[in-house]
């Protein structure tokens, strides 16, 4: 019995198959700590010597952006309409879901993510000052 289109296991089949071209389909999750993601942003990478040329920015107030299918599927449909050649996803909570320069000044630490302050956003360890 086949159960129909499944975006959540579309989008993790092609990152398990790692890199197979571009365009690329990059996906990264935000939030107030390393815990619960509240934003989520995909975006479309044209070519090796680019950028970002699409991106687009999901949020949730309440629960984890990680759990919501409804997100999962508007994500997996972004990226099919751009015809994404492989996907990237990372693989934890990469920083704070607000905006430097935007939500808070360049160069200062957001004041609504204390957690995130003096913290690598890659590894989640505090550096040294």
């Amino acid at each position: 019995m086949k159960l129909g289109w499944q975006p959540r296991k579309w989008l993790e089949k092609k990152a398990k198959r790692g890199a197979r071209g571009y365009p690329m389909g990059t996906i990264a999750f935000y939030g107030p700590d390393d815990r619960r993601a509240t934003k989520v942003v995909a975006s479309v990478v044209p070519g090796p010597d680019t950028g970002a040329t699409e991106l687009r920015r999901w949020f949730a107030e309440d629960g984890d952006v990680r759990a919501d299918e409804t997100i999962f599927a508007e994500i997996a449909a972004f990226l099919r309409e751009h015809e994404v050649h492989s996907v990237a996803i990372v693989d934890r909570i990469i920083g704070c879901p607000h905006e430097e320069g935007i939500d808070y000044p360049d160069g200062e630490p957001c004041p609504e993510c204390p957690f995130w302050a003096g913290r690598n956003r890659w590894t989640g360890e505090l550096e040294s000052k």
